[in-house]
């Protein structure tokens, strides 16, 4: 850990290898030539289509009898037509537009369409053309500045965006088909396929070949299927441009080369095996002698911890982090870096650097458990051995893995939520392959499981603990006295070094309790005793600071103010703080019976012989 926070490592300009230098002729970054466009252009766009919603909701603004005069020379429903579109587009409008500012070249596309079908439209609508002269300018500069939006989409969001528009606009036809069934004032008896086109045409403001009596009916069934038809729109444009969140995919060789690299600079930073996660992606240097983990979470491109690999190879992974950042209109971030890691971060990047907190590091050789200071963790160590608790640490290699899979289970058992949280200290799994090296702590009251530790390697005499879990009902102290064993069985493991939790903002909780200490940072530590009730700051900085360890800082990089309310969330929602709720349909399919009434359906059609006994 010393080395990773040590300044004076870092690679001098003239030592560092020639793929890692930017080349003479190397593109500026993207995301900050003519930030004004893609900016003006978002907030004309909003503007533009706020205009049209508002000109087409509110009747005093929509001068509606203007639309009179067209209908001598088109069919009479057309002016409905005229009127859908126009709330069509400027919803449109409104949605695309934080596309544009994000540089998004499928929002540019879509804007430069509709922004033509807006011109069209208040021509016709003449002499109203204020709205239509402002579009054409907008649609004049997108044209001009095409080459600013250049961001990738995700496919896969694409092809959801299909799926989920084929699925409402098969759910929109049946709800008008039911209606015309339910109400049974149809002017004739017509077929099936006329109630389709009907409908269908309805939910695009074009009156069908069906007719209702009475034509009251006729209006309501317009609007429902208006409704429907913009709603299911909206939704698959939004589905169309969410944020990519694109799912990890960590090759089997990408795996391998991690392992390389963490075997030969394991030692450089503690959450360097986390890179590992099942939900990570890896992005390389051109050289491959590093890379950077990580994560895509609500438009934000976020990684953990530093670069894994040889300093010198750092700038050259974080350059491609950055391009494929850039490439996607994504926000760059990187959460835990060490000194050393937010030093070169930020002067390959121009990113922006916060001290998050410090990670509690304990020295093997240095603890002890004498002393006032560490009489709090001596008591509780004590208590807990008094009750006929055992403990047992071992390497994963040594445990069957029919014995891992029953500790896993019963340490699930044990949580409050299904929600895991960690990413940038989380492996989220135990006993996986080719982790071997990982040690294992349980601590057991005449042979049932009460509490267990999972701790990763840290290059190859270091451990960083995962997961730490304890059965409610346990005796207090559990996990203390597991840390304590673990500690004592460091040296027969080879073990010089622990690294604990981390503990955000640390500093500030520390000096803001001392004498002295100034208004603005007891405000501060008051403000970090409040978020405690949910994110347990104090919480895990006390337990941390029981055992006196090293603190070692760590800091958040991003790419400014603009971006860091959402980075920011995008941090919280990586590490499950912030979970946003979701619909489970199991729960509510039990809660419904429709799972026994699945059952029922099961073995009734089920073959004669075939049926349980």
């Amino acid at each position: 850990m010393s080395e990773a926070g040590d300044p004076s490592a870092l690679p001098a300009a003239g030592d560092e290898e020639e793929h890692t230098r930017p080349e003479p002729g190397r593109e500026p970054d993207r995301r900050l030539r003519h930030r004004w466009v893609p900016i003006t252009a978002g907030w004309l766009c909003l503007l533009i289509g706020l205009a049209d919603v508002v000109s087409a909701v509110i009747p005093r603004l929509q001068l509606v009898h203007r639309l009179h005069r067209i209908t001598p020379f088109v069919p009479g429903m057309l002016t409905n037509v005229t009127f859908t579109a126009d709330v069509i587009i400027g919803l449109f409008l409104l949605m695309l537009s934080h596309g544009l500012r994000r540089r998004k070249r499928r929002a540019w596309q879509a804007t430069c369409l509709l922004l033509t079908f807006s011109v069209l439209i208040h021509v016709v609508h003449a002499p109203y053309l204020v709205p239509g002269v402002v579009s054409a300018i907008l649609l004049g500069g997108l044209l001009f500045y095409r080459d600013e939006f250049y961001a990738v989409g995700d496919p896969v969001t694409r092809w959801r965006a299909a799926g989920v528009f084929v699925c409402l606009l098969i759910a929109d036809v049946a709800i008008g088909l039911t209606y015309m069934l339910l109400v049974r004032g149809l002017a004739e008896d017509y077929s099936t396929w006329q109630r389709i086109v009907h409908t269908t045409y309805g939910l695009v403001g074009v009156t069908g070949p069906v007719k209702f009596v009475p034509e009251g009916r006729s209006d309501f069934f317009n609007i429902l299927t208006s409704s429907l038809g913009v709603f299911t729109v909206l939704v698959t444009v939004f589905v169309f441009l969410r944020p990519a969140k694109p799912k990890g995919r960590l090759t089997p060789q990408d795996e391998r080369e991690i392992r390389e690299l963490l075997h030969r600079h394991g030692h450089r930073d503690s959450l360097g095996y986390f890179t590992l996660r099942n939900d990570k992606s890896v992005i390389w240097s051109p050289s491959g002698k590093s890379c950077v983990g990580y994560r895509v979470v609500a438009g934000v491109m976020l990684a953990s911890g530093d670069p894994i690999g040889d300093p010198e190879a750092w700038p050259g992974a974080i350059h491609a982090f950055l391009d494929e950042a850039a490439r996607h209109a994504w926000a760059p971030a990187a959460m835990g870096c060490s000194e050393l890691g937010a030093e070169i971060w930020c002067r390959e990047s121009g990113l922006t650097a916060l001290e998050l907190g410090d990670e509690a590091v304990v020295e093997v050789a240095d603890f002890s458990l004498k002393g006032r200071q560490m009489r709090n963790v001596r008591q509780m160590a004590a208590r807990v051995c008094r009750q006929g608790y055992a403990a047992q640490v071992r390497r994963l290699s040594e445990v069957p893995p029919d014995e891992v899979e029953r500790l896993v289970r019963r340490a699930d058992s044990w949580r409050g939520s299904p929600t895991e949280r960690g990413f940038s200290m989380a492996l989220g799994r135990v006993g996986g392959p080719g982790d071997d090296d990982c040690v294992i702590a349980t601590a057991t009251e005449n042979g049932v499981l009460r509490g267990l530790l999972h701790f990763v390697p840290w290059g190859s005499d270091g451990l960083s603990l995962d997961l730490m879990r304890r059965e409610r009902t346990a005796q207090p102290g559990v996990n203390d006295f597991l840390i304590v064993e673990t500690i004592r069985k460091a040296q027969e493991l080879g073990i010089k070094r622990l690294s604990l939790n981390f503990a955000v903002f640390r500093s500030a909780l520390a000096r803001g309790e001392r004498i002295g200490a100034g208004p603005v940072l007891r405000a501060w530590r008051s403000i970090l005793l409040f978020a405690s009730r949910w994110f347990q700051i104090e919480s895990l900085y006390k337990f941390n600071a029981k055992f006196c360890p090293l603190w070692v800082p760590r800091f958040f990089v991003f790419s400014g103010t603009r971006d860091a309310p959402r980075v920011a969330l995008a941090a919280l929602e990586a590490e499950a703080f912030l979970v946003w709720p979701t619909v489970e349909v199991r729960r509510i399919a039990r809660r419904l019976g429709l799972t026994r009434l699945a059952r029922r359906l099961r073995r009734s059609t089920r073959r004669p012989g075939t049926a349980r006994r």
